[in-house]
């Protein structure tokens, strides 16, 4: 039987490999679960991924891609009147009301480069990335990435507790980092 041409299939089992993460959390992330979410054969995942890293490593860098996009588009779209804590405020807020799972998910993929040293730089260059465009802001390095810092951690600690958005106390926090 003659291979199938599937020029899609890498890329397929990058977005199966950040399904099966968003539905059943990291711990499920296997190249048999991937295989069977892209409706492919198993071997098809070894093939394009040799290790389970090297699957994990292109899923991050797809959701690291997308999320520094989309701070691009929130910097590039604020106003450059708006005080950053009220627009780092904002954000926060807009991030929290939109699709919960997919914060979750994206957080998930972070969180993961603590056990899994291959997901590090692209963490680290996420960081970096967005320190970058808070640098147009702040005009200071440090500050960018104490309010990067400020903004992870106000996110994560929303995430995991449940608790409601208070917009005066995040507002607070963000002008105690940006003066």
């Amino acid at each position: 039987m003659p291979r199938r041409y599937d020029p899609e299939r890498r890329q397929r089992l990058i977005d199966a490999a950040i399904t099966v993460v968003g539905e059943r959390g990291i711990g499920a992330l296997s190249h048999r679960a991937v295989a069977a979410a892209a409706d492919v054969p198993l071997g098809s995942t070894t093939y394009h991924f040799a290790t389970l890293d090297d699957l994990l490593v292109a899923a991050l860098e797809q959701v690291s891609a997308e999320w520094v996009a989309d701070m691009e588009r929130w910097e590039r779209d604020t106003a450059a009147e708006v005080p950053l804590a009220e627009a780092m405020t904002a954000l926060v807020e807009r991030l929290l009301e939109g699709d919960r799972k997919r914060l979750e998910l994206e957080y998930e993929l972070y969180v993961t480069a603590l056990r899994r040293a291959p997901v590090r730089p692209i963490v680290a260059a996420y960081l970096d990335d967005t320190a970058a465009l808070l640098v147009r802001r702040t005009g200071d390095l440090a500050a960018a990435r104490g309010v990067v810092a400020l903004f992870d951690g106000l996110l994560l600690q929303l995430l995991l507790t449940g608790r409601p958005f208070d917009r005066a106390a995040v507002r607070a926090a963000f002008e105690r980092v940006t003066g």
